[in-house]
């Protein structure tokens, strides 16, 4: 048999922040144009906005299919991470009933 830990375990917490992290990156990504807006007057040079709203512009042909799959990215990682904690309970539960069911003499008997 090999060396090494042998249990399984996942990051749950991780993974928990993985799925809101991706949720507050789509976010952001679909807040770019307000972004830019709000620096068009800190920013004096024409070409920095033009070039600003190009990328922008383009950015929204592309950004649908991003913001999917960061959808699809954050509920499977909520889906890992719900399914989990469901077969960590069902597994801790059978563990308890196996061993409540095991020793079910009394105290009294256990002493003897």
């Amino acid at each position: 048999m090999g060396k090494g830990k042998s249990d399984l375990s996942l990051p749950l917490t991780e993974l928990e922040d993985y799925g809101r992290r991706l949720r507050s990156i789509k976010t952001r990504l679909n807040h770019t144009k307000k972004l830019f807006e709000s620096y068009k007057d800190d920013i004096a040079e024409g070409k920095v906005n033009d070039a600003l709203d190009d990328f922008e512009s383009h950015w929204e042909d592309g950004r649908e299919d991003i913001t999917q799959q960061l959808d699809a990215l954050a509920d499977m990682s909520d889906t890992v991470v719900r399914e989990f904690k469901k077969l960590d309970d069902e597994l801790a539960k059978k563990v308890n009933d196996a061993v409540k069911t095991k020793d079910t003499r009394s105290p009294a008997q256990k002493k003897e």
